[in-house]
C-alpha cells in the first residue's frame, strides 16, 4: 500500500493540500471545527507526516531548541523536568525538540535559521546574553524565559523570584522566627540575586539585622544543600528557621538537620523555593514558593510557535507570580524568638 499523503486527505476533506498542511501543524488561520475534521481523515488514515519533505517544501528544520545557561551545575532535575513538560504540551509532535546547554558550545555557528525553526532560552544567567543576542541577530524567532533582558528587544517571561523570597522570609518572621537563615543559590545565576534581594527587603521591612553567618552559600543542588546546613547547625547560636533558595537544598539540608539527631520543625524549620514535584511528599513535607515554570514554558512556547507561523516577532516582558505553598515544615513561635 502506497503512503498517504497530504492530497489523498485533501481530496476527501473536499480543501486544498495548504489547509490541510495548515491544520496539521496547528495554524491558528484554519477554524477549530475544519481543524479537527482534517485530522480525523489524517487519523483514519494512518497519515504520518514526511518531515523531510515539509522540510524542503517549506523551508523549515521542524526543530525547536530548548537552550538552558548549563544542564551541568546549577540546574535541578526539577527544573528542567517543568521545563521541558511545558514546552512538550505546546508542541507536541510537530516538532523535535532539542535541549542543549549554551555552555556547551565553543562556538553559535551551528545555531542558525535552518538548524532550527526557533528558540527557547531559559536563561539563568547573564552568561548567556552573547547567546541571546546572537540568536537575536540571525533573525532567529526567539523567546526568552525566566531572567529579565536588558538590552536586546526580546519576548520575555519572567518569574517575580524577588517577590517570592520575600513573602516566604515575611511569613517566616511572622511565624515568630527573628534568626532567619538563607542557603543561596549558584553563584551568578540572577535567581540567586532576586531572592537574596527578597529575603534581605524582608528583613529590613521588619528591622530585623542581616548577620552574614546566617547567609551561607549553595549552589542549587543536595550536596550544598547539606554542607551548607551543617555550617549553620554549627554556629554558637543556631538559626531558628532557614530559607533554602531551592527544594533540592532543602531536602539536602533537611537530611544534615535529621543527622545531628534533630527534627524538622520542631528543632529548626526549614523553607523550600520552586516547589519541585518531591516536595509534598518529603517528611515534613516542604512549605516553598511555587515557581510557575511549567506555565512559563507553555506560554513561551505558544508565543514562538505564533512567531513562526506569522513570521511576525513581539517584543515585551511578561511577569509571572510566585505563591507560598504552605505545608508542615514551619514551627510558629509564640511571640517570638
Amino acid at each position: 500500500m502506497s503512503s498517504v499523503t497530504i492530497k489523498d486527505i485533501a481530496k476527501l476533506a473536499g480543501v486544498s493540500h495548504t489547509t490541510v498542511s495548515r491544520a496539521l501543524n496547528d495554524s491558528p488561520l484554519i477554524n477549530p471545527e475544519t481543524k479537527e475534521r482534517i485530522k480525523a481523515i489524517a487519523g483514519s488514515l494512518e497519515y504520518t507526516p514526511n518531515y523531510s519533505a515539509r522540510s524542503l517544501v517549506l523551508d523549515r528544520s521542524y526543530n525547536l531548541g530548548l537552550f538552558f545557561s548549563t544542564l551541568h551545575t546549577g540546574t535541578s532535575a526539577g527544573f528542567l523536568y517543568e521545563a521541558i513538560k511545558g514546552v512538550n504540551d505546546v508542541i507536541k509532535d510537530e516538532y523535535n525538540l532539542i535541549v542543549r546547554g549554551i555552555d556547551d558550545y565553543k562556538s553559535f555557528h551551528q545555531v542558525n535559521r535552518k538548524s532550527f525553526d526557533g528558540i527557547i532560552v531559559m536563561s539563568q544567567s547573564a552568561s548567556d546574553q552573547p547567546f541571546i543576542e546572537y540568536a537575536a541577530e540571525k533573525g532567529i524567532p526567539l523567546v526568552v524565559l525566566n531572567r529579565e533582558i536588558e538590552h536586546v528587544q526580546v519576548m520575555n517571561f519572567v518569574p517575580d523570584d524577588q517577590t517570592g523570597a520575600y513573602r516566604m522570609t515575611e511569613y517566616l518572621i511572622e511565624q515568630g522566627h527573628r534568626r532567619v537563615a538563607i542557603i543561596e543559590g549558584k553563584e551568578g545565576f540572577k535567581s540567586t540575586q532576586s531572592r537574596r534581594d527578597g529575603y534581605r527587603d524582608a528583613l529590613k521591612k521588619y528591622k530585623l539585622e542581616f548577620y552574614e553567618a546566617l547567609s551561607v552559600q549553595g549552589n542549587y543542588d543536595l550536596e550544598s544543600g547539606y554542607a551548607a546546613m551543617n555550617r549553620l547547625l554549627d554556629l554558637p547560636e543556631r538559626p531558628t528557621a532557614v530559607f533554602c533558595c531551592n527544594d533540592d537544598m532543602a531536602l539536602g539540608a533537611v537530611k544534615a538537620v535529621t543527622e545531628r539527631g534533630l527534627t524538622v520543625p520542631d528543632d529548626l524549620s526549614v523553607v523550600g523555593f520552586d516547589d519541585h514535584l518531591f516536595s509534598a511528599f518529603m517528611t515534613p513535607a516542604l512549605t516553598t514558593v511555587r515557581r510557575p515554570i511549567e506555565e512559563m514554558s507553555r506560554a513561551g512556547a505558544e508565543k514562538l510557535l505564533t512567531f513562526i507561523e506569522f513570521k511576525q516577532m513581539e517584543t515585551s516582558t511578561v511577569f509571572f507570580h510566585t505563591e507560598l505553598v504552605i505545608r508542615d515544615s514551619i514551627k510558629t513561635i509564640p511571640g517570638g524568638q
